[in-house]
């Protein structure tokens, strides 16, 4: 039996309602050792760290400073990905079952469905979708609009804005499972994990493994961009390939030096490594690298990847907390040198203090922001080092107008 996440109505259809839902699908049945089965399906957390779910959830569970709460985390500010967004405009009903399920689980009596404010036709599903439920359901559902900022999706962020109406990360300990929503314990997941959890409910593990390919467990899904014939959400196997997954979104359009895995907070991939890349994450993990929030943006010909990795930076650094120096002066900095290296305008020392950063970065700030950062420009050195240097050394881009384009 093969059920996907997105099976059902087509995506002109609008969002799967409630009894279309329940007659596809059927009543979900009753939780009973629900986190035992999610630890044997192998499923891990799609919202970028991985985690295991199964772990995260007895953690919770096992807390006794208060009765949890359930986050569904649908923030998504991820410019490169839409999975989240997808999967809540077409199939909320998925969701909200699997947040039920995860707090009938944990012992949660309170729902939090946090939807990214900008992703409209999500948040009209996810609107739609509670008022289609029982009264009963209704009254355990809150719907939550999350600023449109890139780290309002982090979960201390996330917990910090429905407390006290700022999206901004906070310090840890204590951590969401020991205080979070409304000082209580929380289990915070991604939408499509929840989605995810409502087909094992009733399917079971054994099912939800036989999806993956080789020793890797049930599907993921993943957002391909860039030299593809169009952006395309695609549902693959756990343990497919990159490749398997560019060519489920239509194939290369064009020869290409360099894969970004992850998104924003992933890293650059020289192409012929990542076409054979296993997207499994305890695979990705052991060789360096992460699929994070399911991104694979091939990088067409015709860009540099230096401008690009700049671009991105700027990015980042526009979009931090602000909170601590390596956001505010370090990331800062960084964003304005890789900029004059990408514009062909470096200043004398730029690429040397670039590189020297990007290993002082990391692990330094009051949230995991600059890690990102840290993490994806380490990446570009090291994939684009030849580019860097002919930017930097010799005022030259290899790509026609690369300058253009970083201006």
């Amino acid at each position: 039996m093969s059920i996907a996440l997105l099976d059902g109505p087509p995506a002109a259809h609008g969002m799967e309602g409630f009894a279309e839902h329940r007659q596809r699908l059927g009543s979900l049945p009753p939780v009973t050792q629900l986190i035992d089965a999610i630890e044997r399906s192998n499923l891990r957390g799609k919202g970028g760290a991985g985690f295991p779910v199964a772990t995260k959830w007895r953690t919770v569970a096992s807390q006794r400073s208060g009765t949890p709460v359930v986050l569904a985390n649908g923030g998504e500010g991820e410019p490169l990905s839409r999975k989240d967004r997808v999967l809540m405009e077409q199939r909320p009903h998925l969701v909200i079952d699997g947040a039920l399920v995860a707090a009938a689980a944990v012992g949660a009596d309170d729902i939090v469905l946090y939807v990214g404010a900008d992703h409209t036709g999500a948040m009209q599903a996810m609107h739609r979708a509670v008022i289609e439920r029982s009264a009963a359901e209704r009254a355990r559902l809150r719907l939550v609009s999350a600023p449109v900022r890139y780290i309002s999706g982090e979960e201390t962020a996330a917990i910090h804005f429905i407390n006290d109406g700022i999206a901004l990360p906070m310090s840890i300990p204590p951590r969401p499972f020991e205080r979070g929503v409304d000082g209580r314990p929380t289990l915070v997941q991604n939408v499509e994990t929840l989605a995810h959890v409502a087909l094992i409910a009733r399917f079971g593990d054994e099912w939800y493994r036989s999806l993956g390919v080789g020793t890797a467990s049930g599907t993921t899904l993943v957002t391909v961009g860039g030299a593809v014939p169009q952006t395309m959400l695609v549902e693959i196997p756990q343990g497919a390939s990159v490749a398997d997954a560019v060519n489920a979104a239509g194939g290369i359009t064009s020869d290409s030096d360099a894969v970004l895995l992850g998104g924003y907070f992933g890293g650059w991939v020289e192409s012929g490594t990542a076409w054979g890349l296993s997207l499994d994450a305890d695979t990705l993990r052991q060789l360096g690298y992460s699929l994070g929030c399911g991104v694979i943006a091939v990088l067409p010909s015709g860009r540099c990847g230096v401008v690009e990795t700049a671009r991105i930076l700027a990015y980042l650094a526009h979009e931090s907390a602000r909170q601590c120096g390596p956001c505010t002066f370090g990331l800062r900095a960084i964003s304005a040198a890789a900029g004059r290296v990408a514009g062909l305008s470096p200043a004398p020392g730029d690429l040397e203090h670039i590189q020297r950063w990007a290993g002082l970065l990391a692990g330094r700030g009051a949230c995991h922001h600059p890690d990102g950062a840290a993490g994806l420009l380490a990446s570009a050195l090291r994939v684009f080092a030849g580019e860097f240097q002919l930017h930097d050394h010799d005022r030259r881009c290899s790509v026609v107008n690369a300058a253009a384009v970083a201006s």
